[in-house]
């Protein structure tokens, strides 16, 4: 891959991720007359757009042949139930981590909560000293301590935000807790994820095909991959 390509990937990601946050933060603060949208109806359109897209690149790797795309499905995914079973844990986690997220951006602002939300950075190295044996740098680790020292910083409470009424204490715990717990969600799943795709052979389309195939849906958050660029 080149250096212009892992650029712009990572600039279209950064895009996503920042327009993602704002029109969540906008929709679930938008005060409407109605009821509001449901989050789980939300994850539920976003999943099948997923899948989806999917399909289609596992279509495109199968030379834009039907038969073959069916032969890879029914080969990678019927055929090994047992390797899509794996996908239970990180599938169910994904989908508290989505509805959490949803939950936080409905009590804090947006600026807040993404600034909270990149403590996930420190929790999947942290996993992935534990779980995958990877080894941090000093810079590294020392890039870990700033940043929780920038999310400290973002959570202590100014003057203008004590006398703001704008949202209440409670709302704000809620919201933090919420962002919390999914920052935890996010780096054991994500590592979880990564050491499945570690050991097999399958494509990491085929892995997200067989998330989507759970009751439950799953975020694909695949952030995690740009930490060690």
């Amino acid at each position: 891959m080149s250096t212009n390509l892992k650029y712009l990937s990572l600039g279209i990601l950064v895009f996503q991720t920042t327009s993602l946050v704002l029109t969540m933060r906008y929709s679930r603060t938008l005060k409407e007359e109605g009821p509001r949208y449901l989050s789980s109806t939300a994850v539920v359109v976003a999943e099948l757009l997923k899948i989806m897209a999917c399909i289609l690149l596992v279509y495109k790797e199968s030379k834009c042949s039907l038969r073959a795309l069916n032969r890879v499905l029914h080969d990678e995914i019927l055929n090994k139930p047992m390797e899509t079973l794996k996908l239970a844990i990180p599938s169910g986690i994904y989908t508290l981590q989505n509805n959490l997220l949803y939950v936080a951006l409905s009590n804090l602002d947006a600026a807040t909560y993404q600034v909270t939300y990149q403590l996930k950075i420190l929790t999947t190295a942290l996993f992935s000293v534990s779980m995958l044996s990877k080894k941090l740098g000093v810079y590294q680790w020392l890039s870990l301590v700033i940043l929780m020292t920038g999310v400290a910083f973002v959570q202590w409470p100014s003057d203008s935000q004590l006398d703001s009424k704008e949202l209440s204490a409670g709302s704000q715990f809620v919201g933090l807790m919420a962002v919390l717990t999914a920052c935890f969600s996010s780096g054991f799943a994500g590592v979880y994820f990564e050491k499945i795709l570690k050991e097999t052979k399958q494509s990491v389309w085929i892995r997200n095909i067989q998330l989507c195939l759970f009751p439950w849906s799953h975020p694909c958050n695949n952030s995690y991959f740009f930490i060690w660029l």
